[in-house]
């Protein structure tokens, strides 16, 4: 049950309200004056507190235990009591945030009844505290896996923009990311307490979409039995995500353009508009100029959303963020089966780094999924991976399997355990690697390992682009002047 700190000056009803407190369960800390009690806030931080406003001969100290239990981190429910019947009194106290406050005399049904209340508003409040911060947690930008040059412009892009009420476009193929992108953008932004409100537009057909997004009057249409709210009124105050944007029809999109100009919506069979304070976020998987050049997009709507146009890379564009994101779920199918981590030989790792990945980050994820589901222990073969994934991975680096026929689904052969790719989760900045080495392993030099890693990052990354130097140096994200030196080893040791 709950603290209560309890403060009155009449010792006779702080023992029957202290007692009829300890029989529902609660824990109480009883005082008559004001310097113990506000020395006890600190001390036991009670989760209610009830308190006269009139004791220590008749000063209104009471108004000091109130302001004083609101500062407390979380800050404390408090219940006032006043003897003088007054009004004024108790709109001062309430002013003062108080929740509720009773007159002398009051009944013991009437007690309870406040007391109830007001700790179910206390759990209630710290309960959306909590799922406030998980929010901010669950969305905040190292939540989003890439260490690649492109993903950093993105990383600066979002932190720049994500305070603003300015219009942004999410562009990215599918399976990038572009709604957790949207989601960053709102969770980071002064009206993340509002709502986030997400919407696929090609998931609707044009009449059920326009109700969705407007709302619409009872008797608009057959069906609309009842007044509806649209999306756009529901995110008031928030952020509205369009996802695939470009389906929308040219109907909508004129009728969009108009939320966009004055900020107001007018819901279907409805003649009265809404004023909206909503920031829209919108994304599309396809080349919206393109989309204008055929007559399927409106280029007045085009430069309306393209405010802040924000490109999410594809993962065959930042293959090196492949292990990160590779350990970030592998992480998560840990928890979610309570084992010991998991580890990827360096065969599967390879095989995961040469797929060109069409369907990027989601279907990594997928894969990883299966390949979680098929492996016997807590090391994932090349075998473990989707069969589809293991041929393209060899059309694309026939070095994976000589042996093999590309094309064929036969599994690779397992790699022994002394080969497995280091993984590093960096879904939590400065968070320690899930892999631990064995108690009799040799251990290198840790400038050594390092190097040694780096080479073979090196060498993986020439033989993906045939030998290539200058594709290899662009793939990595440094010149070919860099390239060239760590190659030969010059490299200064920091």
């Amino acid at each position: 049950m709950a603290k209560v700190l309890l403060v009155d000056d009449d010792l006779t009803m702080v023992q029957m309200v202290a007692e009829l407190l300890r029989q529902n369960g609660h824990e109480v800390f009883p005082f008559t004056t004001g310097s113990p009690a506000l020395a006890a806030l600190d001390e036991h931080s009670p989760e209610l507190v009830i308190t006269d406003l009139y004791f220590d001969k008749a000063s209104a100290r009471g108004l000091e235990v109130l302001r004083k239990a609101r500062e407390l981190t979380p800050p404390a429910v408090v219940i006032v009591i006043t003897g003088f019947g007054s009004i004024e009194t108790a709109v001062e106290a309430m002013k003062h945030g108080a929740f509720d406050y009773l007159e002398k005399p009051f009944k013991v049904d009437a007690l309870k009844l406040c007391v109830q209340r007001a700790l179910s508003f206390n759990a209630v409040v710290t309960e959306t505290a909590y799922l406030r911060k998980q929010l901010q947690k669950t969305y905040q930008f190292s939540q989003i896996i890439g260490s690649a040059a492109k993903m950093r412009e993105v990383f600066k892009m979002i932190a720049r923009v994500a305070d603003t009420d300015s219009t942004v476009l999410v562009l990215g193929e599918s399976g990038t990311g572009k709604e957790l992108v949207a989601r960053a953008l709102h969770f980071n932004s002064r009206r993340q307490f509002a709502p986030f409100v997400p919407i696929n537009c090609s998931a609707l057909p044009e009449n059920l979409l326009e109700s969705e997004l407007f709302g619409h009057r009872r008797g608009s249409f057959t069906g609309a039995i009842n007044d509806k709210k649209g999306l756009f009124q529901e995110a008031d105050g928030g952020t509205i995500f369009l996802d695939e944007v470009a389906s929308m029809s040219p109907l909508l999109q004129s009728r969009l353009l108009r939320v966009l100009q004055e900020r107001e919506v007018r819901r279907v069979g409805d003649t009265t508009p809404f004023y909206v304070n909503v920031r829209v976020v919108a994304a599309s998987n396809e080349p919206l100029e393109k989309k204008i050049k055929e007559g399927d997009f409106r280029e007045d709507l085009y430069y309306r959303l393209n405010v802040i146009p924000i490109q999410l890379p594809c993962l065959r564009e930042r293959r090196d963020d492949i292990p990160l994101l590779v350990a970030h779920f592998l992480k998560n199918k840990v928890k979610a089966r309570g084992k010991r981590p998991f580890q990827v030989t360096r065969q599967a790792m390879d095989a995961l780094c040469s797929y060109d990945w069409p369907g990027n980050v989601r279907e990594l994820e997928n894969a990883l999924e299966r390949a979680a589901a098929f492996c016997e222990g807590d090391i994932l073969q090349a075998s473990d991976l989707p069969p589809n994934l293991l041929a393209g991975a060899r059309t694309a680096n026939p070095a994976l399997d000589e042996a093999s026929d590309p094309g064929a689904a036969a599994p690779l052969p397992a790699v022994p355990d002394t080969a497995l790719y280091p993984l590093h989760p960096q879904n939590s900045p400065g968070e320690p690697c899930n892999g631990t080495p064995a108690a009799d392993q040799t251990m290198l030099p840790l400038k050594s390992f390092l190097r040694d890693q780096e080479q073979a990052h090196l060498s993986r990354a020439l033989q993906q682009c045939g030998g290539d130097k200058e594709r290899a140096a662009l793939m990595l994200g440094v010149s070919l002047a860099t390239l060239y030196r760590k190659l030969s080893g010059e490299e200064k040791e920091g």
